[in-house]
């Protein structure tokens, strides 16, 4: 199939991903920081996990949700660029229909996911912080899978529609999609007829799941400031808000490039179309990028373990009055 297919097509069975549209010549050079990208992904999740499973001591809730957060960004970073790689070193931007509407759903299924988990992260802060003597009774390891199995069910489900919408339409215009993956109006932009359904869902699924869960997190932080505000020093206000700093850091990674996306997208007609699919890239990238990063770097049990494991000298710092700040490890 060439650039210039666009003859009539019912049910093309394959489509061409464009990757970045006006870019072509620099695949080669553009592929360094993809590439550099999941391979800092896939060590950096990876060894978050590694850890929490050879530490008794990080069995809490806080890091069992980290260890969802790491396996979700883990398959959804394997979902996007290997493709990505292969279309940037090899010319391989062929991709089967129904593998595109697998990849469209993994997409936005652990998306979703990331949401969700950042969501169930800012409960546990906000138990922590405003209700700490319940904290272990309430967010108990069953209370926790129950919580995962939640999330899961509800991003299973909400990304269910996408692929089913793509599949009914017809496509009469061309299989080259400008975008470096299968995203989810792109394909859709491609069909023939009325597809304002697959539009209209979209914003159903982005106020519905993301907005709801926004506004949750919203709630709970300020419900989590009333209290730090209310503690009697400042000192004390600025220990209880570090125990928040990573999770704060990872909302802001995770949710600022997706409303730079989307408004970009919806306002940014004059925008260059290969801007408008770099912005998506980094919106999708920088979850699983910044998060292990964020958790390596910024709480100290995590930190003080890699230090034992890679340099096998286990030094932990307690300071006083700072203990039980420090095992809650945020």
């Amino acid at each position: 199939m060439s650039d210039s297919n666009t003859t009539d097509i019912t049910n093309p069975s394959t489509f061409i991903l464009r990757s970045i549209p006006g870019l072509e010549a620099a695949h080669v050079w553009i592929s360094i920081p993809f590439c550099t990208i999941y391979a800092i992904a896939i060590l950096g999740n990876f060894t978050i996990l590694f850890i929490i499973k050879m530490e008794q001591s990080l069995r809490a809730p806080m890091y069992y949700f980290l260890c969802m957060l790491a396996v979700t960004d883990l398959i959804l970073s394997t979902a996007t660029l290997p493709k990505m790689l292969s279309i940037f070193w090899f010319n391989s931007r062929e991709i089967n229909f129904s593998a595109c509407l697998t990849q469209m759903y993994f997409i936005h299924c652990f998306t979703m996911m990331d949401s969700g988990i950042l969501v169930a992260m800012a409960l546990d802060r906000y138990m922590a912080i405003c209700d700490p003597l319940r904290h272990s009774t309430i967010l108990t390891n069953s209370v926790v899978a129950k919580i995962g199995l939640a999330v899961v069910l509800r991003c299973g489900i909400s990304a269910l529609p996408y692929p089913f919408l793509v599949r009914r339409w017809p496509y009469c215009r061309t299989n080259l999609i400008p975008h470096s993956f299968c995203e989810h109006m792109a394909v859709v932009s491609l069909a023939c007829g009325d597809t304002h359904l697959s539009g209209y869902y979209g914003l159903f699924v982005l106020f519905s799941v993301i907005g709801l869960d926004v506004l949750f997190i919203t709630v709970s932080y300020i419900k989590i400031l009333r209290a730090i505000f209310s503690l009697p020093t400042k000192d004390a206000w600025l220990k209880t808000f570090g125990t928040c700093s990573s999770h704060l850091c990872c909302i802001l990674s995770f949710y600022l490039p997706e409303f730079f996306s989307s408004l970009t997208h919806r306002f940014g007609h004059k925008v260059p179309l290969h801007v408008l699919v770099l912005i998506a890239n980094v919106y999708l990238l920088a979850p699983p990028l910044l998060h292990p990063i964020i958790y390596g770097v910024r709480t100290k049990q995590i930190r003080d373990r890699l230090l034992k494991h890679f340099t096998r000298k286990g030094t932990y710092f307690f300071y006083p009055g700072t203990q039980a700040l420090c095992r809650d490890g945020w």
